[in-house]
């Protein structure tokens, strides 16, 4: 008998996509090991590569960071040690074994001045430190074990296990009778599921480099909220807003929408449209009342 691929999934137990990963992995054959803060501090390199070590996986999987995007404004060195530290730390514990890395980044990368999806060929430019150092660890981690890992940039995630926007708005609306969203900022609405799906993949390919993996389509936050909110069957009206009527310490990209056709090229996987997706998690996963 063949003994199960392991992965170590670092943000397994609690995080929202890292829940997500932990049941595709087992729903695909793999033995999961989820990676919670109780279970080894991610921050000290060599705890973490003792316990990588111990653990023997064929995949590592890093969905933790530091994902606070205003506090980063005025923790950059906290930021850092997340979205920097812990990859670079990582690249050096897979380099040069037979263990593969899928590392996940973020939209945040760009300045959101284009009008059409970012390619794994733009030049990244980061308006805001939590861009920054998902940056500057993305840079670190390919350039210390290229040939062991992969950079997952994503957006925008809805889906099981926690509390995201999605939820949130239903829980809202569910209360109120209106709510106001953001509607100046265009991206990708991703949920996890799929998203999952797709990392898996890429470790099983042991594919390397950058990747977009986003559902297709962009919407802005309002138009999000919306069609969530119209899948719920929901009497709440959704009224966009602007930036202005929202102020935030940190620069968000205005068109942060992903291109994804070198995710396809590699995998031969087609994201379907987020409006499927999104139908998918309401109807079958969420809650909502919010609770």
């Amino acid at each position: 008998m063949t003994a199960r691929p392991r992965a170590v999934v670092l943000g397994g137990r609690t995080g929202l996509l890292g829940q997500s990963l932990v049941l595709a992995l087992r729903n695909g054959g793999w033995d999961a090991v989820p990676v919670g803060r109780d279970d080894v501090d991610v921050l000290d390199a060599e705890r973490l590569a003792d316990f990588i070590d111990k653990a023997s996986p064929q995949a590592v999987f890093n969905t933790v960071a530091w994902t606070q995007v205003d506090l980063a404004e005025e923790h950059e060195q906290e930021a850092a040690q997340l979205n920097r530290a812990l990859p670079a730390s990582l690249g050096r514990i897979v380099r040069g074994t037979g263990m593969h890395l899928v590392h996940l980044s973020t939209d945040f990368v760009f300045n959101g001045r284009k009008t059409t999806p970012y390619t794994t060929d733009d030049t990244p430019d980061p308006a805001s430190v939590y861009g920054a150092t998902k940056l500057a660890g993305e840079t670190a981690l390919l350039s210390i074990a290229p040939d062991n890992c992969c950079v997952v940039r994503t957006a925008w995630l809805f889906g099981p296990g926690r509390r995201n926007f999605v939820q949130t708005i239903l829980g809202l609306c569910a209360a109120k009778d209106d709510i106001q969203v953001v509607h100046v900022q265009t991206g990708s609405p991703t949920y996890t599921v799929d998203l999952a799906a797709g990392c898996v993949r890429l470790a099983e390919l042991r594919a390397t480099g950058l990747f977009h993996v986003v559902n297709a389509g962009q919407a802005s936050w309002c138009e999000l909220a919306s069609e969530a909110v119209h899948l719920a069957g929901l009497h709440c009206k959704v009224h966009a807003i602007t930036s202005k009527d929202w102020p935030q310490k940190a620069a968000r990209p205005a068109y942060s929408v992903l291109d994804t056709s070198r995710f396809t090229e590699v995998t031969g996987i087609v994201p379907r449209p987020w409006p499927q997706a999104l139908r998918d998690y309401i109807y079958k996963d969420c809650i909502p009342s919010g609770n």
